[in-house]
């Protein structure tokens, strides 16, 4: 494992030293390496939704309104818990 000095303002090597004694962590180290972790993960998270907004950009403005949005998605639900029934509360017929 590699090794890495930084500097703290006194209030921020307290607040580190302070979480190691809880017994949350064993040592400064630890409390140190789980917050970069922390933050790797929020950045990871950060760049999917971003990736996400990117690609619901890129496919265009729709043209329904949310309420036929809302009324075709209830309908697939329904048709998708249902599979003998239709959308509508009628018997599918087969055949």
């Amino acid at each position: 494992m590699a090794t890495m000095n930084i500097s703290l303002p006194d209030q921020m090597k307290a607040w580190v030293e302070e979480q190691a004694k809880s017994g949350r962590y064993a040592n400064t180290s630890d409390v140190v390496r789980d917050l970069i972790r922390r933050e790797q993960v929020k950045a990871e998270k950060i760049a999917h939704m971003q990736r996400l907004v990117d690609e619901a950009d890129a496919s265009g403005i729709c043209e329904q309104t949310p309420r036929e949005i809302f009324e075709e998605v209830r309908a697939e639900y329904v048709a998708s818990k249902s599979p003998g029934i239709d959308h509508q509360g009628g018997v599918k017929r087969r055949g």
